[in-house]
């Protein structure tokens, strides 16, 4: 690994997230995914070491470090289980709408309690109609005096259930379209919020995913983010930042499955010899190593960019996230076939971590979608 000069704050968060990740998740791991159960412990780990509160504010009750110290946390997790590091990183996902967007008093509301780790978030955009074409959203919410009422239906919500600050965009003008939608702030236990069933998943099965399921639901009109008809800016921005999150995510479900792998290649007796002396296997984790290292480098400078306070941050995110995910399902489909029928059996770890990284490929827009986005920011730069 090369070295990126971490600072010494940097370098006690990753040896803090590897000892959680020793002590709270890699007992469990298989546990967890055979029975698809969210389990608490690793994430009251996380809150009892103050890593809710990286991208908060201090004035909030957080650390204030900023992306970076959260791509390092989410990485050095999903070496352990992408799972665990789905609900740590969602949360943010949900927490980032208000931090961008909030007024004072919704942050001082909530940032306190999301910093804390005593409420998890979550961000509530897909419909069954609508996916990577966000803008087909039909949730309504209609102003009522002093409240907004919501009706309509969300669909693979991550930490749906689980959280209890939701961040929702619904129209409230709809003949505007994506100009017409809004985002809303829903808490659990608000009337007419029930959460739906709890999806059966390929994989990060540690990680809770549901429906949601706004009848009537009444909340205060001061739980609107921004303005009406902002909705749609909420929703990019906030997936601008959260994305290279997802690609840190990457990188270490990446890191896992090869140092996973090559274990068993050193250790792995054929012909005589461990078969990591073969060199079409040895050429193989070489590839892997390359791979992963330019995944790293391009997801920390691209989290450094946005630290930074740089504008231009739509086209390096999808980047960060489109590349790092292709790079983690490719090494973990290697590091299945370089443990030969030891990668395809549950007991071994490496097909978990194949089915964990699809999901990568798909969530906070598919990798298809990232590459629209790099297109439409590329013409900006050459517009002659």
């Amino acid at each position: 690994m090369l070295d990126y000069f971490f600072s010494e704050e940097e370098r006690l968060l990753i040896d803090l997230v590897n000892r959680i990740g020793r002590d709270y998740i890699a007992p469990h791991v298989r546990e967890w995914d055979e029975n698809e159960a969210y389990d608490l412990r690793p994430i009251k780990a996380l809150a009892q070491a103050d890593l809710f509160g990286l991208v908060i504010p201090e004035e909030y009750g957080g650390l204030g470090w900023g992306t970076m110290a959260l791509c390092l946390a989410v990485e050095h997790l999903s070496k352990y289980c992408p799972g665990v590091a789905t609900t740590y990183a969602a949360s943010f996902l949900g927490a980032y709408p208000i931090l961008l967007f909030g007024s004072k008093a919704q942050k001082e509301k909530y940032l306190p309690e999301v910093a804390a780790g005593r409420k998890l978030c979550a961000f509530a955009l897909t419909e069954p109609q609508a996916g990577s074409d966000a803008a087909a959203i039909r949730t309504r919410a209609e102003h009522d005096g002093e409240h907004y009422v919501l009706n309509g239906i969300k669909q693979w919500i991550t930490n749906g259930g689980i959280a209890d600050i939701y961040i929702v965009i619904a129209l409230t003008d709809p003949k505007k379209g994506a100009r017409g939608a809004s985002a809303f702030i829903v808490e659990k236990g608000d009337p007419g919020f029930v959460v739906g069933r709890k999806e059966k998943k390929m994989g990060l099965r540690a990680s809770v995913t549901t429906e949601l399921f706004f009848t009537h639901c009444r909340i205060p009109k001061d739980r609107l983010l921004g303005r009406e008809g902002l909705g749609f800016i909420v929703a990019m921005k906030t997936l601008d930042y959260a994305r290279v999150g997802v690609g840190a995510q990457a990188v270490g479900l990446a890191q896992g499955a090869m140092e996973l792998a090559l274990k068993h290649a050193r250790t792995r007796i054929q012909f005589g010899q461990p078969i990591y002396n073969f060199q079409a296997v040895s050429h193989t984790f070489a590839e892997m190593a390359m791979r992963i290292e330019a995944a790293r480098a391009l997801v920390y400078q691209t989290a450094r960019h946005l630290d930074s306070g740089a504008k231009e941050i739509s086209g390096p995110s999808a980047m960060a996230k489109a590349f790092a995910t292709d790079v983690a399902m490719w090494v973990a489909e290697r590091a299945v076939q370089m443990m030969g029928g030891y990668g395809y059996m549950r007991d071994y770890g490496a097909e978990k971590f194949m089915r964990d990284a699809k999901c990568l490929q798909i969530y906070e827009g598919t990798n298809e979608i990232q590459r629209n986005v790099i297109a439409r920011e590329l013409l900006k730069h050459y517009r002659d």
